[in-house]
């Protein structure tokens, strides 16, 4: 790797390099062919380092034009200058660490401050701040970065300096893992190291929050209990476009979770009346948002953008002073949308409407302001549409929170059978809140118990997390059944999916009562092939599984058509819960059932053909020199049109 390093392999650089303060100049040293960096070259393979950085500039020839590289060969560029920025962020973040040092053996000055080594001069911090031109705050972050990064957790350092890492990535772990105390981080990083490589903002996020549940369980419950009592707010603040925005901060998870089910519900109703043609989908619920807040029914709402849309340009200066023709009320009605929650058939949820995807960090990344958040992804991150949902009154009226004839919006919620009975304290998972420490998971599936709108599902998995089997709880037939009980508590229509190993289900088959107090969660067999799910108060609900075909290519559910029925395609959902294609976190109930070998090619509708596909992602894959391959059902390998091969595996379910 040496001579990799040095240019020897490519003849384009002297065996020397350049002495400190020597520059070669530009397109001097221009390689004799860019063949080095397109797929598997000795320069795209290369670690970042100075010469890897000078072979870039110099392919870049005059004005960066890159004359002659093709697009294989530019893939490679432009992955191995991000290599090198991700490099220079780690020298950068080692040269602050070098300030902070208190003697030449290089022990850091941590005495008992977790955020910054004791003795960190203020004047030091301000010598940084102007050099950098970054606040003194800022400067202050980035110095605990440092130390974070050499000190604590050294080898997602490394993984900044060899180029895995993004610096944006990077600090997400270290904030992630801020919580923990030194041996938990350590074990903590041991989990995400081979992980991270190649993954998204979001994905990494997800990782890393996983680990750090993983290891200490109850950190996140002790963190979220004390922000709940002491920094729950509302704040307004203007955003980067000069808009403003209004936010609710550290709030109860089952009440913030039902007030995002109630917007996104009004936002259907006004999607579904036409009376806003033209209108994303983001901005009805914007609308939604404040007309709730405002106490502006739906029917209201609808009926002011119908006659505003039916004047005529000149008439909005008599009836509409303020020049609103977007839907928007003139003020609020006196009479606020109230009710109770509506017990008709529950929708569909798809998951995340406004998580990260693929950000790469906040608005206030490089200064480390406060109060930046993670910038939406794309429309193809996590939910990238907007979560389907709603309910109305009884009466039909409305005049509720989520306006009328909507169906109800079910968040979404995965927990382990084990951290429902409190045998162990595993993390769960949601589509808008991504992981969920084991306290939350057990709150939310608390509270869903108490809606006779919650859904409930029950995923079998294995020792690797994979999906195996898959049923849909029901009402037994010929079973009374209870109604869950009146409470004073929350109730939070949702739906749960519960997990649960062959190991565990196995340990409940041979021991028909799983040991659950009375009234509390239990999973038990009762017929042949039929299991009971128990939910505190006694409901309980009958479960048949179906086996996901993830590690053998089973037919059973195959079907001639070009259409999956509707068990197969749920079971591919469950198996791949996200768009196939690696970067990709569209949930899958809003991707397409794909084949691999297309229908009309005689490609199988089958799962061993089959995977999920957001609906941008099918295109890509249809089009020229794409192709994806599925060595063994669950295995999604994408080809792109330069030769680089990509690999999906199945979800990974903590049980």
């Amino acid at each position: 790797m040496q001579s990799i390093e040095r240019g020897g392999l490519m003849g384009w650089q002297a065996e020397r390099d350049p002495r400190p303060g020597q520059v070669p100049g530009r397109g001097e040293c221009r390689p004799a062919s860019l063949a080095g960096f397109e797929h598997a070259g000795a320069w795209a393979v290369a670690p970042p380092s100075a010469a890897l950085g000078a072979a870039l500039e110099a392919a870049a020839g005059p004005e960066g034009r890159y004359d002659g590289a093709g697009t294989d060969a530019l893939v490679g560029m432009v992955r191995q200058w991000a290599a090198v920025e991700s490099w220079a962020a780690a020298g950068k973040l080692a040269a602050l660490r070098a300030m902070m040092r208190e003697d030449g053996g290089g022990t850091a000055r941590l005495r008992g401050r977790g955020d910054l080594p004791e003795g960190w001069d203020d004047s030091l911090n301000y010598e940084v701040a102007a050099a950098l031109a970054v606040g003194p705050v800022s400067a202050g972050n980035l110095a605990g970065l440092a130390w974070a990064l050499g000190a604590r957790l050294p080898g997602v350092g490394r993984l900044l300096a060899d180029g895995t890492l993004t610096l944006a990535k990077a600090r997400l772990i270290v904030a992630t893992f801020g919580p923990l105390d030194e041996g938990e981080a350590a074990r903590a990083e041991a989990l995400v190291a081979g992980e991270v490589a190649g993954k998204t903002y979001f994905q990494v996020e997800r990782l890393a929050w996983r680990a750090a549940l993983a290891v200490a369980p109850d950190v996140a419950e002790r963190r979220r209990s004390g922000a709940e009592r002491e920094r729950a707010r509302v704040t307004v603040f203007r955003e980067e476009s000069g808009a403003v925005g209004l936010s609710g901060r550290d709030l109860p998870a089952a009440e913030a979770l039902a007030g995002h089910a109630s917007v996104v519900a009004r936002a259907r109703v006004y999607e579904a009346s036409g009376a806003f043609p033209g209108q994303a989908a983001s901005r009805l619920e914007a609308l939604a948002y404040l007309h709730l807040l405002n106490g502006v029914a739906a029917r209201d709402a609808i009926a002011f953008a119908r006659t505003a849309a039916a004047e005529p340009p000149e008439a909005a200066e008599d009836g509409d002073p303020e020049g609103r023709g977007d839907g928007e009320p003139p003020r609020a009605r006196p009479e606020a949308d109230t009710g109770t929650a509506s017990e008709a058939s529950p929708g569909e949820t798809s998951g995340r409407a406004d998580a990260p995807g693929d950000s790469e960090g906040s608005v206030g990344d490089v200064e480390g302001s406060e109060g930046g958040g993670e910038e939406p992804g794309d429309d193809e991150g996590p939910g990238g549409g907007s979560t389907p949902g709603g309910g109305s009154a009884p009466d039909g009226s409305g005049n509720r929170p989520g306006g009328g004839g909507a169906q109800p919006a079910l968040p979404e919620v995965t927990v382990p059978l084990v951290t429902l009975q409190r045998s162990a304290a595993r993390a769960g998972e949601s589509r808008l809140l991504g992981p969920l420490d084991p306290a939350m998971a057990r709150d939310l599936a608390a509270a869903a118990a108490r809606s006779p709108s919650s859904r409930w599902e029950v995923t079998v998995v294995d020792d690797k997390g994979y999906a195996v089997g898959h049923g849909i709880a029901r009402p037994g037939r010929g079973r009374r059944q209870l109604r869950p009980p009146n409470s004073s508590n929350y109730a939070l229509p949702a739906r749960i999916n519960i997990t649960v190993t062959e190991a565990r289900l196995r340990q409940l088959a041979a021991e028909p009562r799983s040991g659950a107090p009375p009234g509390g969660w239990e999973l038990v067999p009762r017929a042949v092939g039929t299991w009971t799910l128990t939910l505190p108060g006694g409901q309980q609900l009958a479960v048949r599984f179906d086996v996901v075909p993830t590690h053998d290519c089973d037919h059973r559910y195959e079907t001639s058509a070009y259409q999956p029925t509707e068990r197969l395609r749920r079971l591919v959902q469950v198996r791949d819960r996200e768009c196939t294609f690696p970067p990709c976190s569209r949930p899958a109930k809003d991707s397409d059932f794909e084949h691999a070998i297309p229908y009309d090619q005689g490609g199988r509708t089958d799962a061993c053909n089959a995977g999920v596909r957001s609906r941008r992602c099918h295109r890509v894959k249809q089009s020229e020199g794409w192709t994806v391959t599925q060595p063994k059902p669950g295995w999604h390998v994408w080809t792109t049109p330069t030769g680089r091969t990509y690999t999906q595996e199945p979800w990974r379910y903590i049980a």
